[in-house]
């Protein structure tokens, strides 16, 4: 029996080195590929692994001089006092239908331009309209709030420069909470629509010519052959998109809320991130900051896998 159990040992031994040593020769073979893919995943490590240790601090009192480990174990007492606080709901309901409204009005856009540039025959014309696009995503979010105040303020706007030499009322587009929500969303589609429209043009460029040319010849026309070809060839990549797009249904654009809110318009800009930085940074409660980075953190995980086994049941890949 002893004897047995011996032999067995040594089997499983000698496979795991026969595995290594497969392992090795994958990683010599391949030694070129692996050290491209290197710096991302030192990035990851060091970005992203590393500093989830940070995450424990949700569960203490952390005190800068007793430090990491020295602070006290609170265990879930900032998630209750995160859960009881009297604006919770509020910055829910905010932080979610923001994202909403740029989910509805925001993430066809790039889709839709994609078909767009993707009809253009003319190479020349084709790259300008791809730059200009492109062009506003590379500006700061303080230009494009400057912007908004010198389009739109009250005061030196021009729009209600415009609207009050007309003989009417002018508008507080900037201090009327019922138009926040809409600005944010018209702000990310000028900003950030051309840029996404990168991956849908490169997904594209990958159709087969060929089908298109087979369409043509069974009569179908443009019309026919983006919904027919082009569409399905590019379901995948919106597919996953939008799945890691609910993923993100906890964060907002923290530096555009930041730059937009006032105190008139409160009640609909408070969000999860601005919550977390004025407790986490003004006032100095880290272990609070870290809580509601990990509460939006485990909010999007769950959504990410829903709406993945949801797309799979229906038949459809999703991101795993």
């Amino acid at each position: 029996m002893q004897q047995s159990s011996i032999a067995s040992n040594k089997s499983i031994n000698a496979k795991s080195a026969g595995g290594n040593s497969a392992l090795w020769k994958r990683i010599v073979l391949h030694k070129y590929m692996y050290l491209l893919a290197l710096p991302g995943v030192l990035y990851f490590i060091i970005f992203k692994f590393v500093p989830m240790w940070g995450l424990l601090l949700a569960f203490k009192e952390y005190n800068p001089y007793s430090g990491f480990t020295g602070s006290e174990w609170v265990g879930f007492k900032y998630f209750s006092e995160l859960f009881s606080d009297a604006n919770f709901y509020i910055m829910m309901r905010n932080t979610f239908a923001i994202n909403i409204f740029g989910l509805v009005f925001l993430f066809p856009i790039p889709i839709l331009l994609a078909l767009m540039l993707n009809e253009v025959r003319h190479e020349t014309f084709k790259r300008f309209n791809q730059s200009i696009v492109y062009l506003p995503h590379f500006l700061s979010w303080v230009v494009v709030a400057s912007m908004t105040f010198f389009i739109l303020s009250t005061d030196v706007g021009i729009i209600n420069k415009l609207i009050s030499e007309s003989g009417h009322e002018t508008i507080s587009f900037l201090s009327n909470p019922n138009y926040f929500w809409g600005l944010l969303t018209a702000q990310s589609m000028w900003k950030e629509a051309g840029w996404g429209t990168i991956i849908f043009l490169a997904a594209m460029a990958g159709v087969d010519p060929q089908r298109y040319e087979a369409a043509v010849v069974d009569g179908a026309n443009r019309w026919r052959q983006i919904w027919h070809i082009t569409l399905p060839a590019i379901r995948p990549t919106i597919i996953i998109l939008l799945i890691l797009r609910l993923g993100h249904m906890a964060d907002v654009g923290f530096e555009q809320i930041l730059l937009m809110m006032n105190p008139l318009v409160l009640s609909v800009a408070e969000v999860f991130d601005t919550y977390a930085y004025t407790h986490g940074i003004l006032k100095g409660q880290i272990s609070m900051g870290i809580t509601v980075g990990m509460f939006k953190g485990v909010v999007g995980f769950v959504l990410v896998i829903v709406s993945n086994y949801i797309v799979k049941k229906l038949g459809h890949e999703g991101i795993y």
